[in-house]
C-alpha cells in the first residue's frame, strides 16, 4: 500500500516480534466441512458472537516483502497467521520472492498473487515500464499464481500499454487483478477490461458504502476486500450502510489485514479479533461467507 496515504498509516510502530515460531503447518481447509459445521454448532449453543469467534478466516491482503524477511522467518510469519485463525491468505510481495518463500512452505495456505513490483520504486512507475510487463509474463510461467497485484494505479493511466498487457495476461489465464485504486479508477478498469475479474483492495480506501454497493450492482466481475476499513465498524459497532451492502452482496466481500509495513505483522491477531467482532453482528450465513467462504470458493486449495 502507498506510504503517502494518510489513511494507510495505521500500523503501530514497535519492535518486530521474535523470528522464532512454531514450525508446524496448518492443515488444509475447504469452504465446507468440519470448520463450517463447528461454527454452525456454536451458533446454536452459544449465539453468533461465539460462532464468529471460531470462524476460520480467509485473509485477502497479506504481504511478505523484503523488509519483513529480517524480522520474521517464513515459518514465523506463517505461525502468526495460524495464531490469528487465518487458515488461508492471498499473499503478494515486493519482490515476488517473498510470496514464493511462504508458498513453498505452505501451498495449501498461501494463495499466491504476483505483484508487478520488482522493487519498491516500481510502485509509482510500473505502468510506464515495459520491463514490468516482461517481468510479469516471465514469472507467470511458474503456473502457481491465482492473481496479479496488489498494484496501485490512477485513472489517467488505465489505458497505458503495460496496463493493457497485464489485463490481457489476466484474461488469458483467468487470473484476478488486485487493484489498490479509487472508485473512478476501478470503474474505468471494469469498463475497459470486461473479461477480467477484479479484487478491489480496501474497498477503494475512501469509497463509501453506497459507492461500493453501486459498483457491485453494476459489475458482476467485481469483488471487494476490506483491509484497513475502520469505517466498517467504528468503535466496534457495524455501520448500518455497510451492513446493508453485506446483506445485499454476501458473496462479494472478503476481509483482509494488509501487512504493508513490517510493524503490521504485530497487529495481525488483534486486527483479526476486531474483524470477528463486527462479523458477529451479521447473520451467521453472511458472516461465514465474508470471513471464509467467499475466498475459499474463489480460490480453492490445490
Amino acid at each position: 500500500m502507498r506510504r503517502a496515504s494518510a489513511t494507510a498509516r495505521v500500523g503501530r510502530a514497535g519492535r518486530p516480534a521474535s523470528r522464532d515460531g512454531p514450525r508446524d503447518r496448518m492443515p488444509a481447509m475447504t469452504a465446507r466441512g468440519p470448520l463450517v459445521s463447528l461454527a454452525a454448532a456454536l451458533l446454536v449453543l452459544g449465539g453468533p458472537r461465539l460462532a464468529a469467534a471460531q470462524y476460520p478466516i480467509f485473509d485477502a491482503h497479506i504481504h511478505y516483502s523484503r523488509p519483513d524477511w529480517d524480522a520474521y522467518t517464513p515459518d514465523g510469519a506463517l505461525s502468526i497467521l495460524a495464531r490469528a485463525g487465518i487458515h488461508r491468505a492471498i499473499v503478494s510481495s515486493t519482490p515476488d520472492d517473498g510470496t514464493l518463500k511462504l508458498y513453498e512452505r505452505a501451498p495449501k495456505i498461501v494463495v499466491p498473487f504476483l505483484r508487478p513490483y520488482r522493487t519498491r520504486e516500481d510502485l509509482s512507475r510500473w505502468h510506464g515500464d515495459a520491463g514490468v510487463a516482461a517481468h510479469v509474463e516471465e514469472r507467470l510461467r511458474r503456473g502457481v499464481y491465482r492473481g496479479i497485484g496488489e498494484f496501485h494505479l490512477d485513472a489517467a493511466d488505465v489505458d497505458a500499454p503495460v496496463v493493457r498487457r497485464i489485463a490481457e495476461l489476466a484474461a488469458e489465464r483467468d487470473l484476478f487483478l488486485h487493484a489498490h485504486v479509487d472508485a473512478e479508477t476501478i470503474e474505468k478498469l471494469l469498463v475497459r477490461f470486461p473479461k477480467v475479474r477484479f479484487l478491489w483492495a480496501h474497498a477503494g480506501m475512501s469509497a463509501d458504502a453506497r459507492t461500493v454497493g453501486r459498483l457491485l450492482d453494476r459489475f458482476p466481475k467485481l469483488w471487494v476486500e476490506l483491509a484497513l476499513r475502520g469505517d466498517v465498524a467504528p468503535g466496534g459497532r457495524l455501520d448500518p450502510e455497510w451492513r446493508a451492502r453485506f446483506l445485499r452482496h454476501p458473496d462479494r466481500f472478503m476481509v483482509g489485514t494488509d501487512t504493508w509495513v513490517t510493524s503490521r505483522w504485530e497487529v495481525v491477531e488483534s486486527a483479526t479479533r476486531d474483524v470477528r467482532q463486527w462479523l458477529s453482528q451479521l447473520p451467521a450465513d453472511v458472516a461465514e461467507q465474508i470471513a471464509w467462504g467467499n475466498g475459499a470458493r474463489l480460490f480453492p486449495a490445490p
